[in-house]
């Protein structure tokens, strides 16, 4: 799936707006591989999984 990042917190954590949907994906940075964090307005594609707390986004890689 594609979407943009919505909101990044300094937690380490943040919202994707998913394309083509209306609810939004939650996303932790341990879902980024460690290698660098996310910026709000960046593109992205990633894979939805179901978590106790609803639908996260993970292998989640910046489309450049």
């Amino acid at each position: 799936m594609e979407g943009t990042v919505k909101r990044w917190l300094d937690r380490g954590y943040g919202f994707i707006g998913v394309d083509g949907r209306d609810e939004d994906v939650f996303v932790h940075n341990s879902a980024l591989g460690g290698a660098f964090e996310l910026r709000e307005g960046q593109k992205v594609e990633f894979e939805i999984e179901d978590s106790p707390k609803g639908p996260r986004a993970v292998n989640v890689k910046v489309i450049e």
